[in-house]
């Protein structure tokens, strides 16, 4: 490594240079002295290194090209013994680099360090390097590609430690592509060793990147090569292995042909939906609208729905769980012709058990999805077989469940109307509306705007208005916030003469509340309504109540009723501007209490008052 550069004498000859060189960067950034940031790479701390490494860019213009291939990068490959925090910035940056060694010629000086990065024991760190060889490797011209990324990918591969082979499974896609065909062999050699690799976690990173690199090779090497790796990972000692075997199976059956399929995949799969470890079936279940579009309506009718119906009575609730989520994506994806049937027939019967399953979260992921199978069965179906079971679900006793029935009504809206669920519905909203847990409160109030337009202005008032009041003098702040503005969106939905009538005056009463809470709540759902309502309402019954409540005892108060007379300030006429509102807020300009005094100086001068 050239020493010179880091004698400080030269740092210093250097500093000029840099503000030369990056006067025309951001800010400040682009007069930072060059010898400061050499320094501080190698500054003991860690803080003044991380942020010399992330302007490494500006110390690589202020050296130039030459010197940054020449000096700057084997300085920083033989100092890669450091944080992980600063290695990972660094790994970052040189993926950027290109540019500032001298453009896609010169692309290779950077491989250096990054492989050095990829070898590192932080897996953060390797991957963030092997991003930026990706990045880079498209750089490459196909000459430069064989000649320096492809030895590197060999390198990596074929290393001591785990940590290179790891990070060698993520570049092999990227090079094969541009490879002549005696690389392509090569390439494929090195991806099959490492399918086989002694060390778990190798084979690990290799069964993750199966489907990338099926992609992207050719049909004939797919069939002979990547399925007999994908049926070795898939039947694997390791079930981390074998669950990402799974994942590529989406990849590889995309490429096949429907008989490939059969003869080469299905086998396999089978296999893994009925794996003795539940993490594998669970990845079954997981990635299942996908594999569905990938094999096609044939092999789904006869292998993918009896393989789904286990998923559905798998004695592990997490399988079951994951499977109750697909159930609205399944349906959607059978083909048209013969689709209700097959719900019917052989998906309900499975649906049914699980709205009663002891385990709450798989009832909690069915309810989230459920409802969305109205849309596909009809009006017919839905009132004689999902009714009953949308009725039981909001009887259940575990509030999620009731929470995820009430959140997706607007589907059932659609196919039958709301009315028929009224009346179950009503107790299940109350309930939740009383939960114990603030959350569960918190929930069922941001759905109740949606609710009350499906139910009508008549069933609202008559059914859940006293609610929505309750709420305003709940215990939780969170709660009376999110009242106030479920108060707004009702008045939006329901108009300003059902606000005039039902909703202001029973506000206006909390003012008179013992409270201070409550009190404060007037006003900040006088600040939500006045926009809703409109001047009139505001200035007739609205403004009197604030003007009265700069009285109050409680400095909270007070300094609440300057900022609602701001908020509420230009939907005023002037002369109520002028005339009512200018006294009050000038009386309060002096009161003995520092908040209510700023915030009323702060209206009189936002309202132009003074």
């Amino acid at each position: 490594m050239p020493a010179l550069l880091w004698h400080t004498q030269v740092q210093r000859d250097h500093a000029a240079t840099s503000v030369a060189h990056s006067a025309g960067g951001d800010g400040d950034d682009s007069l930072y002295p060059i010898a400061v940031l050499i320094d501080e790479l190698r500054n003991e701390d860690v803080q003044l290194r991380l942020n010399s490494i992330k302007k490494l860019s500006t110390i690589a213009l202020a050296l130039g090209v030459e010197r940054t291939r020449t000096e700057l990068l084997p300085f920083l490959t033989d100092t890669i013994y450091d944080e992980d925090e600063v290695l990972l910035a660094l790994a970052e940056q040189l993926g950027n680099f290109t540019g500032l060694v001298g453009g896609p010629d010169f692309a290779h000086c950077l491989l250096p360090p990054l492989e050095s990065l990829a070898t590192v024991e932080e897996t953060v760190v390797r991957d963030r390097a092997v991003e930026s060889l990706r990045q880079i490797s498209q750089e490459h011209t196909p000459v430069a590609l064989e000649a320096h990324f492809v030895p590197l990918v060999k390198r990596l591969a074929s290393g001591d430690w785990f940590t290179s082979r790891t990070s060698a499974c993520g570049l092999f896609s990227v090079c094969y592509p541009r490879a002549s065909n005696a690389v392509k062999a090569e390439i494929r050699q090195h991806f099959r060793s490492l399918c086989s690799d002694d060390t778990p976690m190798v084979r690990r990173a290799a069964a993750s990147k199966l489907g990338e690199f099926a992609k992207v090779l050719e049909l004939e090497s797919v069939k002979s090569e990547i399925v007999p790796l994908f049926t070795n990972l898939a039947s694997d000692e390791q079930d981390s292995v074998r669950l990402l075997a799974v994942e590529a199976c989406v990849s590889i059956a995309q490429i096949l042909t429907q008989d490939d399929l059969e003869t080469l995949v299905m086998p396999t799969l089978r296999q893994a939906v009925e794996d003795k470890s539940w993490r594998v079936r669970y990845m079954v279940a997981d990635k299942f609208s996908e594999l569905q579009k990938a094999v096609g309506p044939k092999i789904t009718l006869n292998d993918l729905i009896p393989a789904f119906q286990n998923l559905l009575k798998d004695c592990e609730a997490e399988v079951r769980a994951a499977a109750a989520h697909k159930v609205k994506e399944l349906c959607e994806n059978l083909p048209n012709e013969g689709r209700e049937t097959i719900i019917m027939s052989q998906i309900l019967p499975y649906i049914k058990e699980l709205v009663s399953d002891t385990n709450q979260h798989v009832k909690s992921a069915l309810a989230s999805v459920i409802m969305g199978l109205s849309t596909i069965l009809g009006k017919e179906n839905t009132i004689e077989h999902l009714l009953p079971l949308f009725l039981a679900q909001l009887k259940d006793e575990c509030p999620e469940v009731r929470l995820n029935i009430i959140s997706n009504l607007d589907c059932v809206n659609e196919v039958i109307g709301i009315r028929q669920l009224s009346q179950s519905l009503l107790p299940a909203i109350v309930e939740l509306a009383e939960d114990a847990k603030w959350r569960v409160r918190l929930a069922i109030i941001e759905y109740m705007p949606l609710l009350a337009g499906q139910l009508g202005v008549e069933f609202f008032d008559e059914k859940l208005n006293s609610l929505c009041m309750a709420w305003l003098v709940d215990h939780v702040y969170a709660i009376r916030e999110a009242a106030t503005s479920n108060l707004m969106k009702l008045v939006q939905k329901f108009g300003t003469e059902w606000a005039q009538n039902t909703i202001v005056p029973k506000v206006l009463v909390m003012a008179n509340d013992p409270n201070y809470l409550h009190r404060m709540t007037t006003l900040f759902c006088i600040n939500a309504l006045s926009e809703a309502c409109g001047q009139e309402i505001t200035t007739k019954q609205m403004l009197p109540i604030v003007l009265k409540m700069a009285g109050d005892q409680v400095a909270n108060v007070r300094f609440n009723v300057a900022k609602s007379l701001q908020k509420i300030g230009p939907i005023l006429d002037t002369d109520a501007l002028q005339g009512e509102v200018r006294p009050v807020l000038q009386r309060l300009g002096q009161d003995e209490d520092m908040d209510v005094k700023y915030f009323a100086q702060e209206a009189i001068s936002v309202l132009a008052l003074a």
